[in-house]
């Protein structure tokens, strides 16, 4: 568990705008559920609070938000060449996987599960695998967990009308297949 802690005492001199006033601000890093719990009734009132797993959600919480192009009038550019070949995108800052014109959102364990199955070298990962990366815990590990989770993220991805499939590799876990290596980015 880590905790992160910042307080500034000073007062806000007259004309600033009072969104840039410094306020406190705990950010505590548990992967145990429990610790949580106990961590918010602890410093309940204390300070606004940030509980999270683990430095890679605390990391995509924090990321700075990219910049988007100034709007025009004009007509809307055409789709880029990533998403016009049938490749999978998945864009990890917004949470969202995309093929040409067709983009879900995805919930944070489907998008682990997701970034887990595309890592490289693609490969079967066990259930435990998934279990560890995906829930971050090494205690119940139950295959009707990952399973569930599996069937939500391959209508998903049925309904993007991508390439990408994730099959079941029988007594040992899943795999991802595809005939192109899915894009992460927004990391």
């Amino acid at each position: 568990m880590g905790a992160v802690g910042a307080h500034d005492e000073s007062t806000v001199p007259d004309g600033r705008d009072p969104a840039e006033e410094q306020f406190p601000l705990v950010i505590a890093v548990t992967p145990s559920p429990a610790e949580r719990i106990r961590l918010a009734e602890r410093l309940e009132g204390v300070a606004p609070l940030l509980l999270v797993s683990d430095l890679d959600e605390l990391r995509r919480l924090i990321a700075a938000p990219q910049r988007l192009p100034p709007t025009s009038s004009g007509p809307a550019p055409a789709a880029t060449p990533e998403a016009a070949d049938g490749t999978l995108l998945i864009d990890s800052a917004r949470s969202t996987a995309r093929c040409r014109d067709r983009e879900v959102g995805l919930t944070r364990l489907e998008h682990d599960l997701l970034i887990s199955l595309t890592t490289e070298p693609i490969r079967v990962w066990s259930y435990a695998e998934l279990h560890r990366t995906v829930w971050r815990d090494e205690g119940l590990q139950r295959r009707a967990d990952v399973q569930s989770l599996v069937k939500r993220l391959r209508r998903k991805l049925a309904g993007l009308g991508t390439g990408v499939t994730i099959d079941a590799v029988r007594g040992v876990g899943f795999r991802l297949t595809d005939h192109q290596q899915p894009r992460v980015s927004g990391s």
